[in-house]
């Protein structure tokens, strides 16, 4: 592959698929593969992750007036699957480009080995030019295993694919300074080079959020993809023409999410990326800056309170007081076990529980600073 080309992980929301309506824009989403067969055919690696199932289960339905239970959103999910690989294969196939379907839950994710597998076969599908279309398995999926949105799967899947940039398109032209529906002196911020508590704030990410509509979770998905040295892009989807002047580092149009120089290493990415945190440790101002600046791993004399139930080798989140997440990795100690040792010396943990496993909670090979 020439050096200039790009591996690109492409997120497209339910919102765009659609135009605002209740069924699949087929007119929409062909100018959207026009774009991306372009790129392909220049050479870059393209990956789709698509939204739309349950919207196709309805079209395929005759939009029927049905409770919306979880039963129910499986049901047209699977039979929406179907009409939605064909449509990206069809669609595809117009300019000679052959598509792979990829269902994922986060299931698959979280075991270590499944993500492996999972990883090789984005890479063979892109190796054999063809483009991975990947959703969630949302027929199968329950609330325990499921990613939930899109935009975090998507920036899972860039981790995968080991992407340069991920594309998330939205009916927004990016992130703004406030909601721009709500207050016209809102503006676009064309570039972020470190995503803050401020910019999680301008997102929704907070209490106190302003909520500019569905930025949180894309601010979720950079801060994944950014640390694993991954340039994110919101743009809007009714301008996929966007990503042209975008692939070519012209940013004009949406609001660019550095990717960091130092990117972590693949396993903190599965860290931070594959695992769904089971709960939180909050921890001293002390902890705080060993972990941040020093590198250290957590003991357990830092640790202050601990909330949710989870066992020895789950990921938890590290947080300071003030209840911003710090960090996140796997604990070599359960729940129970931490009320009982928290705030105390290492050398002591022995004689309180009966045994150990190791010195530190989290071990900094096992962390990942966010």
């Amino acid at each position: 592959m020439n050096k200039s080309c790009k591996t690109i992980v492409v997120k497209l929301g339910t919102s765009i698929l659609t135009a605002g309506t209740k069924s699949l824009s087929k007119k929409n989403i062909l100018e959207i593969v026009r774009v991306l067969a372009d790129l392909h055919s220049a050479g870059h690696r393209i990956v789709v992750v698509t939204s739309g199932a349950q919207a196709a289960g309805r079209d395929a339905l005759g939009q029927p007036n049905i409770p919306k239970n979880m039963v129910n959103r499986q049901m047209l999910a699977a039979v929406g699957q179907t009409y939605l690989i064909n449509m990206w294969a069809d669609l595809f196939g117009i300019y000679g480009i052959y598509v792979g379907q990829i269902l994922l839950t986060r299931a698959d994710l979280q075991d270590r080995e499944r993500y492996l597998n999972a990883r090789d076969t984005v890479n063979a599908l892109l190796d054999h030019n063809f483009i991975p279309v990947v959703n969630e398995n949302d027929a199968l999926a329950v609330a325990e295993i499921k990613v939930g949105d899109n935009d975090n799967l998507s920036a899972r899947v860039a981790v995968l694919a080991d992407a340069d940039v991920l594309f998330l398109m939205t009916d927004q032209n990016g992130l703004y300074t406030a909601d721009p529906n709500s207050d016209p002196n809102a503006e676009l911020i064309r570039e972020v080079d470190e995503i803050t508590d401020e910019i999680r704030a301008i997102a929704g990410d907070s209490v106190s959020g302003l909520g500019t509509g569905g930025m949180s979770t894309k601010i979720q998905a950079a801060t994944i993809a950014t640390m694993s040295g991954i340039e994110v892009q919101i743009v809007s989807g009714r301008h996929p023409e966007y990503i042209y002047d975008a692939v070519e580092g012209d940013n004009h149009h949406g609001t660019r999410f550095s990717a960091k120089t130092n990117p972590i290493e693949r396993r903190k990415s599965w860290i931070l990326s594959g695992q769904k945190p089971q709960g939180n440790v909050f921890v001293d101002e002390g902890a705080v800056k060993a972990i941040k600046s020093r590198g250290s791993s957590l003991l357990p004399i830092g640790i202050r309170r601990i909330v949710g139930k989870f066992e020895r080798g789950d990921v938890i989140r590290v947080c300071s007081l003030e209840e911003h997440e710090i960090a996140r990795g796997i604990t070599r100690y359960s729940s129970e076990d931490l009320e009982k040792i928290k705030g105390i010396k290492s050398e002591d943990i022995s004689s309180i529980l009966g045994f150990d496993h190791g010195s530190v909670v989290i071990h900094r090979d096992d962390l990942v600073v966010v």
